[in-house]
């Protein structure tokens, strides 16, 4: 079945409750790997005081099917504390993809209705909170995985709302990821206003129409935390 594909646990949660900080907020971000669009970031308190029996159908926002992720996404907003931030496709040409997940995440624990006590955050840091950064959270930690749902769902709401300007690409199936059918309408048409110049189909599909991209000293891709390692084994604890 393999260590991934079991359920979040509240373990990391627990941890910290035990430690007397009961609003522990869980934080990740969608959208660092498609070609057009915003990043997302979503932020969710599991209250202990009010636990839920949906907190066991919590997983991974990439392993869940669309209606499973809206369903669970609608259950998070009605019943938890919860906040969304965005970096913008703009924002990411201008300081590189790391920087537009940190601005997300923090925007979204911004838009939390409490200040949380401590943050559980999927393999990034935030030096300004009391935090962990856990390498694939949004596997092993149910706020992690919350969090994760909001943002997926945030975001595939977004990009159906950019189809209805550019539906020549796809957005409301492809949510802007290099899909063959994405990639070929790029060929096609070219880049339309909310694609990210900074990655690489998109700077050759400019290219071809003699448009060239600055992208010295700025992160395009996700960067590995291998630092972080050190703290899967306690999150699983």
């Amino acid at each position: 079945m393999g260590l991934f594909r079991a359920a979040p646990t509240l373990n990391a949660e627990i941890r910290a409750w035990k430690q007397g900080l009961r609003l522990v907020a869980g934080v990740d971000e969608a959208g660092c790997g498609p070609l057009a669009g915003p990043v997302v970031a979503g932020a969710v308190i599991l209250d202990p005081g009010r636990p839920r029996s949906w907190w066991s159908d919590l997983r991974d926002s990439k392993m869940l099917p669309e209606p499973e992720r809206v369903r669970l996404g609608a259950l998070i907003r009605g019943e938890c504390a919860w906040g969304v931030g965005v970096a913008s496709h703009e924002f990411i040409d201008e300081y590189g993809l790391t920087a537009a997940r940190l601005h997300a995440m923090r925007r979204a624990v911004e838009a939390l209705p409490l200040r949380p006590d401590m943050l559980l955050i999927d393999a990034m840091s935030l030096p300004e909170y009391r935090h962990r950064s856990i390498i694939h959270g949004d596997a092993l930690v149910a706020s992690i995985a919350a969090s994760a749902i909001v943002a997926k769902v945030a975001r595939d709401a977004m990009m159906t709302e950019q189809h209805e300007r550019f539906p020549m690409y796809g957005f409301d199936s492809n949510r802007g990821y290099a899909t063959p059918g994405h990639k070929r309408a790029l060929d096609e048409h070219g880049p339309c206003t909310i694609h990210r110049r900074l990655f690489a189909p998109v700077r050759a599909a400019l290219a071809a129409r003699g448009i060239f991209v600055d992208v010295r000293g700025l992160a395009v891709e996700p960067e590995p935390r291998p630092d972080l390692e050190q703290d899967l084994e306690p999150a699983l604890a």
